[in-house]
């Protein structure tokens, strides 16, 4: 018997099966049960795949117990901290960090792709006042494909690494214009002299004809959030990319699919659920009434922002951020009620043995809300920042299963527990 395999015993029949070990990097080792199946005539059952890996993947590392995260071996700290977003996309893209040169290139090519089709902007024209931007956004990246057809049937890594850098370059130009559409303001164009967050902070802030001024510091904030929401494993969005590219659907439409996984309140929605929480709860006397109910087990109230599905000690995009936060709030002069409750509660949090002994420490939705509040971005683009920042981590993603020698189609079993074969009734 192999060492590199696992025994399962039916204990109904005593039958026994052999199923091969695969060794990964770093990280758990997988059991393939590509022929559980066949071999068995049952399937596994695994709600929400906690248990389950989807695929090979060489992109992104999460250590949940040890609250780590890399990027193609890089640890998060390290490109959050001393390399800009520009820096961790073209790493996810290309596998490695890019020279001096390299980034210059790309950055100009980023800012040259930035212009969308004017076409597009009947697209925009054709929504109400008041639409979501994210609804403007998923339509705007699938009508990508209507205008820049040449993209739906790859086959070659140039097309593939041309693609990407156009979508990388045009969803912040998108995200921009659905703002300003939304909210019936006039539109602004990239500016060419500008690097790739400045410009977004530029495209939602700025009027025809009148300077803005930015902060280095608002941009190294947003540009931090960006790196640190590009990539995060096979999280549910990701997960659906990959699904719409498993069927030979072009990259627009599996963006698209994206978007709207990420929309959910329990995925890219998180960091609005809580700033939304901090303003119901309204002033630092209230906070004590609230940390009372989160603890009342017949309650159904919860802090929104504290504690993770994957991390388990704590989450290392958040202590970043926190300092990041610390930062913007000082240079900015920032002092709000909203500030004191989420720092009441943060404080409490991180001292109380009932949120201790869960492990319910503030992750990277609590701080990257209160800074996108600091940024005067409005609730309702907390959601788009996150796709401006993962969008090279799923176009990676997309690209990966692209290359691969086969692709199989996503196609999950499910457990049936509805009625068996009806009789009509006449």
């Amino acid at each position: 018997m192999s060492n590199n395999t696992v025994t399962l015993i039916d204990n109904r029949d005593g039958k026994s099966y052999e199923l091969p070990i695969l060794e990964a990097t770093v990280g758990p080792s997988v059991v393939d049960i590509s022929t559980f199946y066949k071999e068995t005539g049952m399937f596994t059952f695994d709600r929400g795949y906690t248990s389950t890996a989807s695929c090979r993947s060489k992109i992104t590392y999460i250590d949940g117990d040890k609250g780590k995260l890399m990027y193609r071996g890089y640890d998060i700290s390290y490109l959050a901290t001393k390399k800009t977003f520009l820096d961790t996309a073209y790493l996810l893209l290309n596998k490695e960090l890019p020279t001096k040169e390299e980034l210059d290139s790309f950055k100009e090519e980023m800012a040259k792709r930035s212009f969308i089709h004017e076409g597009m902007k009947k697209l925009f024209d054709s929504f109400v006042d008041q639409a979501h931007p994210m609804a403007i956004l998923s339509a705007g990246v699938s009508a990508l494909s209507t205008f820049y057809f040449d993209h739906l049937d790859i086959d070659s890594p140039e097309e593939y690494m041309e693609m990407a850098n156009r979508i990388i370059a045009k969803i912040p130009t998108i995200a921009a214009f659905s703002y300003r559409y939304s909210n019936g303001l006039p539109i602004i164009y990239p500016d060419l002299q500008k690097g790739f967050t400045e410009n977004f902070l530029y495209m939602m802030r700025a009027y025809p004809h009148k300077h803005v001024d930015l902060t280095a510091i608002e941009i190294k904030a947003l540009d931090t959030i960006f790196t640190l929401h590009a990539d995060h494993e096979q999280n549910a969005s990701t997960t659906a990319v990959r699904n719409l590219g498993s069927t030979h659907a072009h990259p627009y439409a599996a963006i698209s699919a994206g978007i709207g996984a990420l929309w959910g309140r329990a995925h890219g929605g998180a960091n609005e659920s809580v700033i939304r929480q901090l303003e119901m709860i309204g002033t630092v006397d209230r906070v004590d009434e609230f940390i009372a109910r989160a603890k009342d087990k017949d309650d159904p109230f919860r802090l929104m922002g504290f504690g993770h599905r994957v991390y388990k000690n704590f989450d290392p995009r958040a202590k970043i951020l926190k300092k990041i936060r610390d930062e913007l709030i000082e240079e900015l002069g920032i002092d709000s009620e909203l500030v004191a409750v989420a720092n009441k509660i943060e404080n409490i949090a991180l001292n109380d043995e009932y949120f201790i002994s869960r492990n319910l420490y503030p992750n990277i939705d609590f701080y990257s809300g209160l800074i996108l509040q600091a940024l005067k971005i409005p609730k309702d683009m907390f959601a788009v920042i996150f796709v401006i920042g993962r969008t090279p981590g799923w176009i990676s993603q997309w690209i990966e299963l692209k290359e691969q020698e086969t692709i199989k189609i996503a196609r999950p079993r499910q457990l049936y527990l509805g009625p068996d074969d009806r009789t009509p009734i006449h």
